[in-house]
């Protein structure tokens, strides 16, 4: 389970994050490219740069009034583990691509090549939550890092050459105090059996209701608490 305050005395051993990444580059990848770099961050005065670069940013979204939820992002300073996720865009190049067309039908390939991509990544970090899990560990999954203004904060920061590009930090470490459930839709409210069940596609009224509704108190709120 998610938790953003972790014990700040505790310290992962090395052999601990070789587990967690052994099973990151181990998880699936279009043609097998495995386009995924992780960095171990373990100086405490990068893990606060860090939180000090999202503590802006939330402060950020406040001025603009987004009205998003955000969490305490002073939690990532203090997390015993960090690891940064970091990926090559330019291995769109190993999957369908018309390579020297700019045909539409060469955009519809690109467009797709790029979820590829991301799709491999994100299953490679969750294999690395699931090993950190296995470990007795909480994580923590930061993606509010797409900003050009984040790239540009992070890269210098971490030695990252400008071809790459951060997409998350994971980070994690026993919890400061007890975790609790977040809420998640039931089983039967996504499961699909042979055709698509008409009864779970939701309108775009009935989402923009749900954002305003229900996004702020299921975000970080105990799934008992929400109501």
């Amino acid at each position: 389970m998610t938790v953003r305050a972790f014990d700040p005395d505790y310290e992962v051993p090395r052999e601990h994050y070789e587990l967690i990444l052994d099973a990151a580059r181990h998880g699936p990848s279009g043609a097998n490219a495995q386009p995924w770099h992780y960095i171990v961050v373990t100086k405490p005065e990068t893990k606060l740069k860090i939180s000090e670069y999202f503590v802006a940013e939330q402060r950020r979204r406040a001025r603009l009034k987004m009205k998003f939820p955000t969490p305490d992002y002073r939690g990532v300073g203090t997390a015993p583990g960090v690891i940064v996720v970091a990926s090559d865009f330019r291995w769109v190049r190993a999957f369908p691509v018309l390579r020297d067309d700019d045909s539409p039908l060469n955009d519809m390939y690109k467009e797709n090549a790029e979820r590829i991509l991301l799709q491999s990544v994100a299953a490679s970090t969750m294999s690395a939550h699931l090993a950190a899990a296995a470990l007795g560990y909480n994580v923590w999954w930061i993606t509010a890092i797409g900003q050009q203004e984040a790239q540009e904060a992070m890269k210098p920061l971490l030695g990252i050459p400008e071809d790459l590009s951060v997409l998350d930090i994971m980070c994690f470490g026993p919890p400061k105090k007890a975790p609790y459930k977040r809420w998640k839709k039931r089983l039967d409210e996504i499961v699909n059996w042979d055709r698509f069940d008409p009864a779970h596609y939701w309108t775009e009224e009935q989402i923009e209701e749900w954002i305003r509704t229900r996004r702020h108190r299921v975000m970080y709120r105990d799934e008992s608490n929400i109501d």
